[in-house]
Formats: structure tokens, C-alpha cells, sequence
């Protein structure tokens, strides 16, 4: 009697698995591989900041780097370039970007509207890609705290005012009283000293 092979379906799985592992990793090895790392896959602004959109890569061979700007307003090309040889930005971008050689860009004098998810590809010559995120979120300053700020420090002001002119008249009262006192104490002496010389 033949009994059916048990567990051959879980053998070659693994079978399977080791060998998508393996060649996974040839594949990492082979010439032309590209590696892309985002160092800070998220970033707060305010408005009018200048931001900057950082990555680092490894390539073997010449790669050319990508970023696009993705919102709720569409998807804008920003720039494009080839190490070393152009760099293509686009006319909306064209004043508030910079290009560094690692990749990363700057932006400046963020709007509200440069919120939302920069994608960056670096694309290696033999057609090996990487791709890389970064959520950007851009907040303006709110104007109506600082009104608070401004209202409260103009109380306190005002207060403050309101104590030393308060201060300063008990201290005109204090200073009118004790001439009051001493005023009678002179005149209370000089009818002692008058007595006394009568009594004589």
C-alpha cells in the first residue's frame, strides 16, 4: 500500500520561500542596485519657514533624482536632475528650491498650500528604483492668541499703573499725616514749655 507524502504542501513552501530569500539578496548584491533611507519622514512647519525635504541614497552608478509634491490641489512636479549634469525645476518652484548633491531639497516660504506628501524617486541608470515619503504639514501662525497675549500684558499694564498711582497717594496721605502729627506734637511742646514758664 502506498501512503500519500504528508506535508510535501508545507515543504515546498519553504522551499519556495528560501529561494525568493536568496534571490531577493542576489539581487541586492548584483551591480546597480540603488538604496534610499528618509531620515525624517515628517515635518511641521509655519507658514513662511524654510523647510528641508532630506534623504540619503547609495548608487552604483549614475542615478537621476525625482520629487513631486502630492495635495488635496493635485499632484506639481518640482524638480528633476542628474547628478552632475542638469537640474530641471519647475516654473512654480523655480525661486523657493534648492538642490543639494545627497538629493534632499530645500523649500522655502512654505504656504498652506506646500502641505502634503513629497515623493521622491532616485532612478538608477540599469533601471533600478528607490522611493521615498515625506509628509509635510504647514500650520499658520494664529493671530488670535497673539491678540490675547497683546490684551492680557495691556491689563497687566494697567494694573500695574493702577497700584502705583495707589501707592503713591497713601504715600502722599502717609507723609501729610505724620506732618500733621508733628505739627501738633511742636505745638503741644511749646504749651508745655509755656506753662512751665508761666508756672515759674
Amino acid at each position: 500500500l502506498m501512503r500519500p507524502l504528508q506535508g510535501s504542501p508545507s515543504r515546498s513552501v519553504v522551499v519556495g520561500t528560501v529561494t525568493l530569500c536568496l534571490a531577493a539578496g542576489w539581487a541586492l548584491q548584483t551591480p546597480g542596485g540603488v538604496s534610499l533611507v528618509v531620515p525624517q519622514p515628517n515635518i511641521n512647519a509655519t507658514v513662511a519657514q524654510n523647510i528641508l525635504l532630506s534623504i540619503e541614497y547609495s548608487c552604483r552608478g549614475v542615478p537621476t533624482i525625482e520629487w513631486k509634491h502630492v495635495s488635496s490641489w493635485g499632484t506639481t512636479s518640482i524638480v528633476e536632475w542628474r547628478s552632475g549634469n542638469y537640474v530641471n525645476i519647475s516654473t512654480v518652484y523655480k525661486d523657493r528650491v534648492t538642490t543639494f548633491e545627497n538629493g534632499s531639497i530645500q523649500l522655502r516660504n512654505v504656504g498652506m498650500r506646500d502641505a502634503g506628501y513629497y515623493f521622491v524617486t532616485v532612478m538608477e541608470e540599469h533601471g533600478t528604483n528607490a522611493y521615498g515619503t515625506i509628509i509635510v504639514n504647514v500650520y499658520e501662525i494664529i493671530y488670535e492668541d497673539l491678540h490675547f497675549v497683546a490684551v492680557l500684558f495691556a491689563f497687566l499694564a494697567a494694573v500695574s499703573a493702577i497700584l502705583i498711582c495707589f501707592m503713591w497717594l497713601c504715600n502722599k496721605s502717609l507723609h501729610l499725616f505724620q506732618k500733621k502729627t508733628t505739627h501738633k506734637l511742636t505745638a503741644s511742646t511749646t504749651e508745655e514749655i509755656e506753662l512751665e514758664t508761666i508756672e515759674c
